[in-house]
């Protein structure tokens, strides 16, 4: 959770039904259905950022059957991912928020936002503590040595500024 948010709008889909599918609208979900929004997804659209599940719908493999559009798109439901959830309420509020999901990929780079240009720099001061904090609490037990070698900011049309790592990761992170 960054605490100045992304300075993104996400479109929150949710797949619920009954009383769930009430609780998600109510939060404020952009998109809540099951079997109609398959057959939305199914047939090409992909207006959404983030999608959410209940364990129930999982269960009863209705998202399964979009699951090779989702998946190579990084939007299929998992629960390491903390999609599946059945306090859709609190899940919605934390993806309005800015949580940000962050991976390594297969050299070690992480790529993961941390606020817009338009921010100010405190903010982006405090995303950034967040940030590096989330990474270095994430280090693999098995790994030694140094974890966090060299540390670059970089915009999305733009070059790179390298960092001081000791500096970098002495921030604090602002109490949650």
């Amino acid at each position: 959770m960054l605490p100045a948010g992304t300075g993104k709008h996400v479109r929150v889909l949710v797949f619920a039904q009954g009383d769930q599918a009430r609780e998600a609208e109510e939060a404020g979900a952009d998109f809540v259905g099951g079997e109609d929004l398959v057959k939305r997804i199914q047939g090409g659209w992909l207006d959404f950022d983030v999608a959410l599940a209940t364990p129930d719908v999982m269960q009863a493999q209705i998202v399964q059957k979009v699951a090779r559009v989702l998946g190579p798109r990084g939007l299929m439901p998992n629960a390491r991912s903390q999609t599946i959830t059945s306090d859709l309420r609190r899940g919605i509020d934390e993806i309005r928020k800015g949580r940000v999901q962050f991976t390594v990929d297969k050299v070690g780079i992480i790529h993961a936002p941390i606020g817009k240009i338009s921010f100010e720099s405190q903010q982006l001061l405090e995303n950034l503590a967040t940030m590096v904090d989330a990474i270095t609490r994430a280090k693999p037990s098995g790994a030694k040595g140094q974890y966090v070698r060299s540390i670059s900011l970089a915009p999305t049309m733009g070059p790179g500024v390298r960092l001081d790592v000791a500096s970098t990761l002495a921030l604090q992170p602002a109490a949650a």
